[in-house]
């Protein structure tokens, strides 16, 4: 049934997509829809099993959009409460972050000053029961709809809290108006440096930096600033446009958008008057900072106001636009590319031109054209925003994704703070001492820890590809023993060799039972290359100078 419909829907996608001179014909659309429907009704009279009319028709809705990009897609009215959230950055709820995790969901961290935080709710939490109905067994999004719903109404919980002697809790709350708070920290670092941390654009993201860079401006001591776009997804092209405008002249084009037709062509430019022009500034980013994101980064590092340090972008010059449909539903469609101001498009993935198979691939670095900022340094386009300086992150072992992605790190700082709950350890100065780092070993029970060591993996396949190629003697296999037995070390010493990438986690962890989610990034800043490599750069002005005024800097020599 689901190819029978994805066969229909790219029907209709012959009909009604465009593709440069071959634009569908009206008498084809009506035909190419005629025909989708005939077969809809064939199907209802005479198909053995009952059909699922709206689970079908989305079928062939969704299979038709497929074939453009990701983010053209249909969104029916179930779904809108949380693309509204996205955009907005508001809703009705208990302000809190829940995790799916065995077949259940748990409190995985509340907000400051939520329903959620002033009823006592902590992390690891389970949630049993939300008003006298159990959500055992249930999905994330289930228990999210039911925690959510209109400020002012009431609720009560059910949870288990771990590593207590009283564990069965019952919280009476009263849900509220929740703010996502998209500048969750921001503070002074290094010598002088401001810092704000900007996790997506929606309606009040502009005002969250505003503020916040207000604050730090009011502070004598501030010399230069970072901006942290690393794992920004994006959101609203206008908060962008704002935040880019706090730093450069008012009238300054940020970027420009281009639909389909030559007169479908935007210009944006700031209309705001700035709030700091000359301050050293440096915007980080990473392979996961996109769209919104990569226009505040790429207009920045084209008009030469910032330099970039980190990785790559991720490369999405998209526009999308929202378009209201029959019976609630909605369509956020794709309707135009964006240029920043040296004229680049930085869309990684031409999703026009497919593979055979019908994937798709990254533009070749060597396929890219090159292109001019304000004072004549040489970008280019068609793979994200690539940096003025890269930053090398260390390569996380098997050991340190276990316990973070198995929960071990979470679960002692739980059972830290349930011993603690009085304690108030300091966000700079918090470190781990041998004896705590013992108390967490012991912690993990080697019997449930999922260690699949990379070298057995390989070394196993090295065993079976020899017993294929008929390498059987005694002798191999006495060398393999040998070898097994040099790899296999006990958990615990591997957790001693491991300790300075493990003691990091350990901290961040603990510091956010205590400090919630601002306390956690500004400890996890004590540890950060991306921090440290922008430091550095805005420590030596000679060298900012020299990365946005090349030639400048070339003539004074």
């Amino acid at each position: 049934m689901r190819k029978l419909f994805y066969t229909v829907g790219l029907l209709l996608l012959g009909a009604l997509c465009v593709d440069g001179a071959t634009r569908s014909k009206k008498n084809s659309i009506a035909r190419n829809l005629d025909i989708f429907s005939s077969v809809f009704k064939e199907m209802q009279t005479f198909y053995v099993d009952t059909i699922d009319a709206d689970k079908a028709v989305g079928t062939a809705i969704n299979a038709m959009l497929a074939e453009l990009d990701p983010y053209t897609v249909y969104i029916p009215k179930s779904e809108q409460e949380e693309f509204k959230t996205m955009t907005t950055g508001e809703f009705g709820g208990i302000g809190s972050y829940i995790m799916q995790r065995s077949g259940n969901v748990y409190i995985s961290g509340p907000h400051k000053d939520t329903p959620a935080f002033k009823a006592g709710l902590r992390a690891g939490d389970l949630i049993m029961e939300i008003d006298g109905d159990t959500v055992l067994g249930m999905s994330r999004e289930e228990v999210s709809n039911r925690l959510q719903g209109t400020p002012g109404t009431p609720l009560t919980v059910k949870i288990k809290r771990p590593y207590v002697e009283d564990s069965i809790l019952t919280v009476n709350m009263v849900r509220d108006k929740i703010k996502v708070h998209t500048v969750p920290y921001y503070g002074m670092h290094g010598d002088g440096t401001g810092y704000i941390s900007l996790t997506q654009y929606s309606e009040s993201s502009a005002e969250d930096v505003k503020n916040a860079l207000l604050d730090l401006k009011s502070r004598p001591e501030l010399k230069s600033l970072v901006l942290d776009l690393r794992s920004n997804p994006g959101g609203l092209l206008e908060s962008a446009i704002k935040v880019v405008s706090y730093f450069v002249p008012k009238g300054t084009e940020v970027l420009r958008t281009r639909g389909k037709g030559v007169l479908n062509e935007k210009v944006y430019k700031t209309t705001s008057s700035p709030i700091d022009t000359e301050i050293p500034l440096v915007v980080l980013i990473d392979d996961e900072s996109a769209s919104a994101s990569e226009i505040t980064a790429g207009a920045l590092q084209d008009l030469d106001r910032a330099v970039i340090v980190g990785n790559r972008s991720f490369g999405k010059g998209l526009v999308q636009t929202t378009r209201d449909l029959p019976y609630e539903g909605m369509l956020k469609v794709t309707m135009a590319k964006y240029y920043i101001p040296s004229g680049r498009l930085i869309q990684a993935i031409d999703y026009s031109h497919r593979n055979p198979d019908g994937s798709v691939a990254r533009i070749p670095d060597s396929l890219t054209n090159s292109f001019k900022t304000a004072h004549g340094r040489i970008v280019r386009d068609g793979g994200g925003i690539t940096p003025d300086v890269n930053v090398t992150y260390p390569q996380m072992s098997r050991l340190t994704y276990n316990i973070i992605s198995d929960f071990w790190a979470f679960d002692f700082a739980n059972k830290y703070f349930a011993e603690h709950p009085d304690e108030k350890p300091s966000i700079a100065d918090f470190t781990v001492s041998d004896s705590l780092y013992e108390e967490f070993k012991q912690f993990i029970d080697p019997e449930k820890f999922n260690y699949d060591k990379v070298c057995e993996i390989m070394l196993d396949r090295l065993r079976e590809a020899a017993k294929a190629e008929g390498y059987e003697a005694d002798s191999l296999n006495e060398q393999f023993a040998i070898l097994e037995s040099m790899l296999k070390h006990p958990l615990h010493r591997d957790l001693d060799t491991h300790r300075k990438a493990i003691e990091p986690i350990i901290i961040r962890e603990i510091i956010e039972r205590y400090y919630l989610e601002p306390g956690r990034i500004a400890a996890q800043l004590r540890n950060d290359p991306g921090l440290d490599t922008a430091l550095n750069v805005l420590a030596d002005p000679k060298r900012v100078k020299e990365i946005l005024h090349p030639t400048a800097s070339a003539t004074k020599k």
